[in-house]
């Protein structure tokens, strides 16, 4: 099984998230989510295999986020048009995003990485 992590290089965490995965072994398809910017199917199946909401995708810290008012606007959204959004552009996705068969794991906290991916 395969593996894919998606991250912005330029991105602290992504660069520490990446450094985590090669210092445990771990392989994996990198996929620059600005170049390929997730579609809202896969997004949608991200989610879903997640247990986690849609918002926990948006990345809350981002300008793009911040420029949109969507801390505001999110709430009166749909789950559909939650997924339609993330997918016009790659900044507003929250980061990085490993996933690996049924585990999908958005943003890097290390001790819940190394409790899904360390066997």
């Amino acid at each position: 099984m395969s593996a894919l992590f998606i991250w912005y290089p330029k991105c602290s965490t992504c660069q520490k998230a990446n450094k985590w995965l090669e210092e445990h072994g771990i392989p994996c398809e990198k996929r620059h989510i600005v170049e390929q910017n997730p579609t809202a199917a896969e997004l949608r199946e991200w989610v879903e295999k997640s247990g986690k909401p849609s918002k926990s995708f948006f990345n809350t810290s981002g300008n793009l986020y911040k420029e949109l008012g969507l801390k505001d606007k999110l709430p009166g959204m749909g789950e559909e048009e939650r997924f339609e959004l993330l997918a016009t552009n790659g900044m507003l996705v929250k980061r990085p995003i490993f996933i690996s068969g049924g585990t999908v794991l958005a943003g890097f906290k290390p001790a819940e990485w190394e409790a899904a991916l360390i066997r």
